[in-house]
C-alpha cells in the first residue's frame, strides 16, 4: 500500500509540472510575438538622379541620295569598252563607258581638212583681191570685178569660221564618245552590256550614280510643331538622330537644313529635311528610318524610371522611401516621359531614394523592405 501511495504522489507531481510549463509557456509566445517586428512591403527601389534630358519631336523619314545622276550617251553608237565595276565607288571624271571613238575622229579629221581647203582658197582670194584693188585706179580693172572677188573672200572668211565651228562639233562629240562620271559617289547595277548600240535619245541609262557621303533624309512633323521648329532653327539649326526603323539603334547625326515654305493641308504636316555626313555609310538610299528633332535640352533635371510615377485621383504621384524604410506618397510634377525616362520638376530631389516596382501593396507611412533592380535603372541612361 505505501508503494502504491508513493507512485501516486510522483504520478501527480509529473502531471502538476507538464500543466505548470504549458501555462508559463503560453503566457511567454504572446509577449515574444510582440517583441517581433512586422516585416517590411518588398519593394524595388530607386534613386532620383540629377541629368540633361533632350527635348525632341519624333518622325519617320525616307534617306534620299545627295545626288543622283543617270548615265546616259550623248552621241549614237557601239559601246567598246566599260571601265568599272558594279557597286564601286567612284570620283568625278572617273572613265565609265566608251562608244566606238572612230566616227566621230573621222568627222574631225574631215572638218580638218575642209578648213585647210578653205584657208588655202582664202589665201588665193585675198592676193587676187588686192590685185584688183591696185588695177582699179587705173582702169584695168572694174568696180564689178573688184566687187565680185571682194564678195569672194567674205565667203570663204565665212566658210572657216563655218569649218572651225564644224571642227569643234566634232571635237565635242568625240568627248562625249568618252563617258566620264560627272559626280563623287557609288555606281549601281550596269544597265547596258558592252556591244550594245546606244542613242542619245535613249530612255534607258547605262547606269545610276548615287551620292551618298553626305545625305539627306527626308521626313514630315505635324505642323502643330512648326513654331517649335522655327524658333529653334532661327537659333542654330537642329540636330537630329537617326535611329534604325524599330527606333532601337542610333545610326546617324546631323543638322536640320529644310523647312518646308508651305504646310501640306492635305495632311496638315509639315515637309523637313536633315543632312548627314554619313561618312560610314551607315544611312543607305531609299531605306525608312525614325528620326529625333532636338528642340532644346533640360539641363540637370530630377530622373526617375517611368513606373516610379504612379497616376491618382489627384494628378501623378509616387513614394519616396525615408530613412527608417517607411514610405511617403508624394505628388510630383512630371514634364514629360519619354523612352522609359520621367522628368519630374516638382515634388523628388536628386538623391532621394524612390520605390520603383511594388507600389499597389503601398500606402502612406507603410514600411518596406527595398531590394536592387535586377537590372541596371533605366533612369541612369
Amino acid at each position: 500500500m505505501v508503494r502504491r501511495a508513493i507512485g501516486a504522489v510522483v504520478i501527480l507531481s509529473l502531471a502538476a509540472i507538464v500543466v505548470l510549463w504549458r501555462l508559463n509557456r503560453g503566457a511567454e509566445l504572446p509577449a515574444a510575438a510582440a517583441q517581433t517586428p512586422v516585416p517590411g512591403v518588398p519593394v524595388t527601389a530607386g534613386t532620383v538622379a540629377a541629368q540633361d534630358v533632350p527635348v525632341f519631336l519624333n518622325g519617320i523619314g525616307t534617306v534620299q541620295a545627295y545626288n543622283m545622276v543617270a548615265i546616259k550617251s550623248r552621241v549614237d553608237g557601239q559601246i567598246v569598252k566599260v571601265d568599272f565595276k558594279e557597286g564601286q565607288d567612284i570620283k568625278t571624271g572617273d572613265p565609265l563607258f566608251q562608244v566606238d571613238p572612230r566616227p566621230f575622229q573621222a568627222a574631225l579629221e574631215q572638218a580638218q581638212a575642209a578648213k585647210q581647203k578653205d584657208e588655202a582658197q582664202l589665201v588665193g582670194a585675198q592676193l587676187d583681191l588686192d590685185r584688183y584693188e591696185k588695177l582699179l585706179g587705173s582702169g584695168w580693172q572694174t568696180r564689178q570685178s573688184y566687187d565680185q572677188q571682194k564678195a569672194t573672200v567674205g565667203q570663204l572668211q565665212a566658210s572657216i569660221k563655218g569649218d572651225e565651228a564644224q571642227i569643234n562639233t566634232a571635237k565635242l562629240n568625240l568627248s562625249y564618245a568618252d563617258i566620264r562620271s560627272p559626280i563623287d559617289g557609288r555606281l549601281g547595277a550596269r544597265l547596258v552590256d558592252k556591244g550594245n548600240i546606244v542613242h542619245a535619245n535613249d530612255n534607258t541609262p547605262l547606269v545610276m550614280i548615287t551620292e551618298v557621303k553626305p545625305i539627306f533624309v527626308s521626313f514630315t512633323l505635324p505642323q502643330d510643331n512648326f513654331d517649335d521648329l522655327r524658333e529653334g532653327q532661327n537659333k542654330a539649326p537642329l540636330g537630329v538622330y537617326a535611329y534604325s526603323g524599330d527606333g532601337k539603334k542610333q545610326l546617324a547625326d546631323g543638322k536640320l537644313t529644310l523647312i518646308d515654305n508651305a504646310i501640306d493641308q492635305a495632311t496638315g504636316t509639315i515637309h523637313l529635311k536633315a543632312r548627314f555626313d554619313n561618312d560610314d555609310e551607315r544611312l543607305w538610299p531609299g531605306e525608312f528610318v525614325s528620326l529625333r528633332v532636338i528642340l532644346s535640352t533640360r539641363r540637370d533635371v530630377a530622373t526617375v524610371p517611368s513606373q516610379t510615377v504612379q497616376d491618382g485621383p489627384d494628378g501623378h504621384y509616387a513614394y519616396v522611401i525615408k530613412p527608417d524604410n517607411t514610405v511617403e506618397r508624394r505628388v510630383v510634377e512630371v514634364a514629360s516621359i519619354q523612352d522609359g525616362i520621367a522628368v519630374v520638376t516638382k515634388g523628388l530631389t536628386p538623391g532621394e531614394r524612390v520605390v520603383v516596382d511594388g507600389q499597389y501593396r503601398l500606402t502612406n507611412g507603410a514600411r518596406v523592405t527595398p531590394q536592387a533592380p535586377s537590372t541596371p535603372a533605366a533612369a541612369a541612361g
